[in-house]
C-alpha cells in the first residue's frame, strides 16, 4: 500500500474512528486503526466490538484531490501512536507506505516515522447489514434528540438496559425514552423510512460518541436496525453500535394523566433561581432544593443546609392553578431537564408532594421531562 493524503482530512478521520478504539481490549488488533486503500479512496476503521466506526476519504471531492493512490492495500497501525503522529506532522501532505513485514513509513516534509503494523486480514469484519429496516432524519435533529434524552440514562450497571435510550418507531413516529428510575426524558418526532415497527435500546455511550462525530448540518443520516445492531450512515461515515439486550420497562405507567397544581413560568428565570439555590445545597449530600407556591402567582425556591445556611428566592410565574404545594427535588435533575427542554416558557404539572411531576414546553407536545421528588423530613 502506498498513498499520499491531505493531513487535515486524515486527522479528522483518525479522530472520528479513534472514538471506537479501546485501550482495554482483550483482542490486541482492536487497539489499532485499520487503513484500506482502493482506487476510489481510503477507509479508516476503529472498533471495540461494541462500537465500530468507518470513516471514508474519497480520492477526490468537489474537484479537490484528497488522496493519491499509488498502490492499493491495507494495514492496521497502533491507534494512539498513529493519531499523535498525524496530528503533529509538519506539512499538509502525508505519504504512507507499507513495506515488507508490515513495516509502515509515514513521511511529511522532513519528518519520517517507521511504525510496526499488523496484518489487516486479522482485523474483524464490520457487520453486514441488510438495508430492510431503514429510516432517515436530518443530522441536526438527531443530535438534538440525543442531547435531550441522553443525560437521563442510568450510569449504574445493575440494570444494563437502563444505560441505553429506548428507540420506538411506530406509525412514522420515533419516540426516544431514557430513564434512570429517578427521572425520565422523552422526545417524539416524525421519521421517514420503509421499516416495520421497532423497539430497540441503543447504548447511551454509543449515542454520545455518535453525536460528537457528526457535524451540525441538515443533511440526512440513515439508520438501519437489525436484531442486535444499529447502523448510522451518513455521507462518508458508517457508525455501527451493538444494541442492549433485555426488555425496556413500560414507562407509560410512570407519566401521570392528571395534575393537582400547574405552574407556568419562564424557563431561564426558574433555571437561574435553582442554580443559585443549589450553591448552598451542593454542600449537602443530595443537592436538594424546595419549591413552594405562594399567594399572587409567586413561587419560592429555597434550600437549607444546617452547617452552611439558608437561601430563599421568590419568582413571579405566568400562572399557578390548583392546590397549594411544597415539594423537594434534586437541583441537578431539575436543571438538566430545563436545559434539555430548550423552550422560553415551561409548564410544570404536579400531582402532589411525593408524586412524580412533569415538565413540558408550553404548547409543545414533542418533549417531556419527568422527575421524582425527594422525601425530606
Amino acid at each position: 500500500m502506498k498513498i499520499i493524503i491531505q493531513r487535515d482530512r486524515l486527522v479528522q478521520s483518525v479522530n472520528d474512528v479513534l472514538k471506537a478504539v479501546s485501550t482495554r481490549t482483550t483482542i490486541p488488533i482492536l487497539t489499532g486503526i485499520k487503513l484500506k486503500a482502493n482506487e476510489e479512496g481510503v477507509s479508516l476503521t476503529g472498533s471495540d466490538s461494541d462500537i465500530s466506526i468507518e470513516s471514508y476519504i474519497p480520492s477526490e471531492e468537489e474537484g479537490n484531490e484528497l488522496v493519491e493512490i499509488k498502490e492499493t492495500g491495507s494495514i492496521v497501525l497502533p491507534a494512539r501512536f498513529f493519531a499523535e503522529i498525524v496530528k503533529k506532522l509538519p506539512e499538509n501532505s502525508v505519504e504512507i507506505e507499507v513495506h515488507a513485514h508490515l513495516q509502515t513509513i509515514i513521511r511529511s516534509g522532513k519528518a519520517e516515522y517507521k511504525l510496526n503494523g499488523l496484518n489487516a486480514d486479522d482485523y474483524p469484519q464490520l457487520p453486514q447489514i441488510e438495508e430492510e429496516n431503514m429510516y432517515a432524519m436530518p443530522i441536526d435533529l438527531l443530535k438534538t434528540i440525543i442531547r435531550q434524552t441522553i443525560f437521563a440514562v442510568s450510569t449504574s450497571e445493575t440494570r444494563p438496559v437502563l444505560t441505553g435510550v429506548n428507540w420506538r418507531i411506530e406509525d412514522g413516529q420515533l419516540i426516544c425514552i431514557a430513564t434512570d428510575s429517578h427521572r425520565l426524558a422523552m422526545r417524539k418526532t416524525a421519521i421517514s423510512g420503509n421499516g416495520n415497527s421497532h423497539s430497540v435500546v441503543v447504548p447511551g455511550k454509543s449515542l454520545s460518541e455518535l453525536s460528537k462525530i457528526l457535524d451540525d448540518t441538515d443533511e440526512e443520516i440513515q439508520m438501519i436496525f437489525t436484531e442486535n445492531q444499529v447502523l448510522f450512515k451518513s455521507k462518508n461515515l458508517l457508525f455501527f453500535s451493538r444494541l442492549l439486550e433485555g426488555n425496556y420497562p413500560d414507562t407509560s405507567r410512570l407519566i401521570p394523566n392528571e395534575s393537582k397544581t400547574d405552574v407556568r413560568i419562564n424557563t431561564k428565570e426558574l433555571l437561574h433561581a435553582i442554580d443559585r439555590a443549589s450553591l448552598l445545597a451542593r454542600e449537602s449530600r443530595n443537592n436538594v432544593v424546595k419549591l413552594s407556591t405562594l399567594e399572587g402567582s409567586y413561587i419560592e425556591i429555597s434550600s437549607h443546609t444546617p452547617e452552611v445556611g439558608t437561601v430563599t428566592e421568590e419568582i413571579l410565574t405566568h400562572s399557578i392553578e390548583g392546590e397549594e404545594l411544597k415539594i423537594s427535588f434534586s437541583a441537578k435533575y431539575m436543571m438538566d431537564a430545563l436545559k434539555a427542554l430548550d423552550v422560553t416558557e415551561v409548564t410544570i404539572n404536579f400531582t402532589g408532594a411525593m408524586r412524580p411531576f412533569v415538565l413540558k414546553g408550553v404548547e409543545d407536545e414533542s418533549m417531556l421531562q419527568l422527575i421524582l421528588p425527594v422525601r425530606t423530613y
